[in-house]
């Protein structure tokens, strides 16, 4: 059971997690397995996507480590493919900023992305959270990324906490096994691409319906 004594740090995915996830590209997959007479199109194509995230979460690292992502733009194809917002069309998950604004009275606070560092930090000025996460580790940040424990370590450093008294929110079964990893708890939501089954299989100790959910959680839990 996650017990808010035991908590210092609620560390935070971006995409489907706080950053809505636009649909589109799930639905184009989608269709085109529909005509190919597939049952449950919509839900093959997530698994799809999904199935694709840890390796090209891998070689997008490989090529950032020579150099060479930002010439070739793999990262921003990848972001395209899972159906990622850009800049342009960032969307905040509902009510995610109360629940960010209000867990920032209690807990430590940071950002742990596989985005850029110019696209989270873009993110968090459109909506007025910058000044709410103390740490924002990108992929820049370590040369490992999510699923490996990395990310979830190099933001328990910088914040000062221990892993285990950390909390890693995010929608995915990377960011469940990164944050297990790393021995801090992981917590799930719904609101992005992950399954409830798949993020239980994963190891997720709690799965949510949304991060806007937690501070209710924390405080149904503390009863």
């Amino acid at each position: 059971m996650l017990n808010p004594e035991a908590i210092d740090a609620f560390l935070f995915d971006l995409d489907g997690t706080l950053l809505d996830s636009d649909d589109q590209a799930v639905e184009r997959i989608a269709h085109r397995l529909a005509k190919l007479g597939l049952k449950e199109p919509t839900r093959t194509a997530r698994r799809l996507v999904m199935a694709a995230e840890s390796p090209g979460n891998a070689l997008v690292t490989a090529l950032d480590l020579v150099g060479l992502d930002a010439l070739l733009g793999v990262s921003r194809l990848l972001h395209r493919l899972r159906g990622l917002r850009s800049q342009a069309n960032f969307a905040l998950v509902p009510d995610t900023d109360t629940a960010v604004r209000a867990l920032s009275e209690r807990f430590r606070l940071a950002v742990v992305t596989t985005r850029g560092r110019h696209d989270a930090y873009a993110f968090l000025d459109a909506f007025g959270l910058t000044h709410v996460f103390e740490v924002v580790v990108t992929r820049e940040s370590t040369w490992r990324i999510k699923p490996h424990p990395a990310p979830v370590l190099h933001a328990a450093r910088a914040l000062g906490v221990e892993p285990q008294r950390c909390v890693m929110v995010g929608d995915t079964t990377v960011d469940v096994r990164s944050a297990r990893r790393a021995g801090a708890w992981a917590v799930a939501v719904l609101c992005g691409f992950g399954e409830k089954d798949e993020l239980e299989r994963a190891g997720a100790h709690v799965i949510l319906p949304s991060p806007a959910l937690l501070p209710a959680f924390l405080q149904d839990t503390a009863l």
